[in-house]
């Protein structure tokens, strides 16, 4: 995946999601504040300002990537995780996603 730096210093890097689903991808991350464009290349570029934008980006992307069991996984995983602050560092990350 192609990543450039914009003046500010952020991370600009291209996302790849089917062409019915960019508009939906590209109106929610401008929902939450992610600048992102499409130009006419067919491609969702977006700008990535803070590690929250990262963790939102895979987020809304994980919804359209992801299988029906891979969601209903990581939902309940969601819903059994220890949020103390003991159960937070002791959270271990399940992987990527399965194309």
């Amino acid at each position: 995946m192609f990543k450039q730096l914009s003046p500010s210093g952020a991370v600009i890097s291209p996302v790849t999601v089917l062409q019915g689903d960019r508009w939906i991808v590209y109106h929610r991350l401008q929902e939450l504040m992610i600048p992102c464009w499409c130009p006419e290349d067919g491609l969702l570029w977006v700008e990535i300002q803070h590690s929250n934008h990262a963790i939102l980006l895979r987020s809304v992307i994980q919804q359209f990537m992801a299988s029906r069991p891979q969601l209903v996984d990581w939902l309940e995983r969601c819903w059994e995780m220890d949020i103390s602050p003991q159960g937070v560092q002791n959270y271990e990350f399940h992987g990527e996603l399965e194309r």
